[in-house]
């Protein structure tokens, strides 16, 4: 099978709290911390689980920590959700993300290299 991916994945564990989610016409989780663990990163987005059910195209801000000293913040849409024993695998692409923060995903890429 051919990967479609335009980004390399790099497996990632961390938690980040989604604190509203939104489209251009409605934020459904507003004012609302909810945890999501994520599994892994790319300079494309992240894939996480969370229980919380989130809808397709809708957005959310995350404070992204890379454990190395830098961390972002940035904006994510949901693309892709699964279910998944105990909640929902969702994939989700960074929306507007800096260069500077697309260097610092590929440091961080090459500091988990084995």
């Amino acid at each position: 099978m051919r990967e479609r991916r335009r980004s390399h994945r790099v497996l990632y564990n961390a938690v980040i709290n989604i604190d509203e989610v939104y489209n251009q016409e409605q934020v459904i989780k507003g004012q609302r911390e909810f945890p999501v663990e994520i599994i892994d990163i790319s300079k494309g987005g992240i894939g996480f689980i969370a229980k919380e059910v989130l809808p397709l195209n809708f957005y959310f801000n995350a404070k992204i920590d890379l454990g190395n000293g830098k961390l972002f913040y940035s904006v994510l849409k949901i693309m892709r959700v699964d279910d998944v024993e105990g909640g929902y695998r969702y994939g989700c692409e960074f929306t507007g993300l800096a260069d500077i923060l697309s260097i610092y995903i590929d440091e961080f890429e090459e500091e988990t290299k084995i």
